[in-house]
């Protein structure tokens, strides 16, 4: 039966197959998020209108859309919730083992624009020193900056 099956598949070739592994396979919305920097060091929070009220604040973030790459929905998210431009940097982390989505986070610099924010998504928007971050961040988004400063290990 199992050499059935290997023939089969073989036979099948190219997007035939693709589509089944898609069927078959888990699917996953893609929250990307970016830790964004200005050339002076400090981070850009935001104050989220629809997060918990007891943690609000929080990097850019938003879901990939399908066939978009991960770095262009950084730069998309930021630039929709701010108005800024930002150049993507290194990969910071991936997280599975949610029941519906994956989280991936990048490093991401300031390379221009003016601050203006979506008043529908966000309430507020900041610059803070990653040593003096506001109450009420997102936990997850703290470490993130932490780990961008390479001071994770120090808390």
């Amino acid at each position: 039966m199992e050499h059935l099956l290997a023939r089969l598949w073989r036979l099948l070739r190219g997007p035939l197959q693709w589509r089944l592994l898609w069927l078959w396979h888990a699917t996953f919305m893609v929250g990307v998020t970016g830790v964004v920097r200005a050339a002076d060091g400090r981070v850009l929070l935001l104050r989220h209108r629809m997060w918990p009220p007891s943690r609000p604040w929080g990097c850019p973030t938003g879901y990939a859309n399908r066939s978009e790459r991960f770095e262009d929905t950084v730069v998309r998210e930021v630039r929709e919730e701010t108005g800024l431009d930002v150049k993507v940097g290194r990969l910071l982390r991936v997280t599975s083992g949610y029941r519906l989505r994956v989280e991936v986070a990048y490093e991401a610099e300031l390379a221009g624009g003016a601050l203006a924010i979506d008043p529908v998504e966000i309430l507020e928007a900041k610059w803070f020193s990653p040593d003096d971050l506001p109450e009420g961040v997102q936990e997850s988004h703290r470490l993130l900056i932490q780990q961008s400063t390479g001071t994770a290990a120090a808390s």
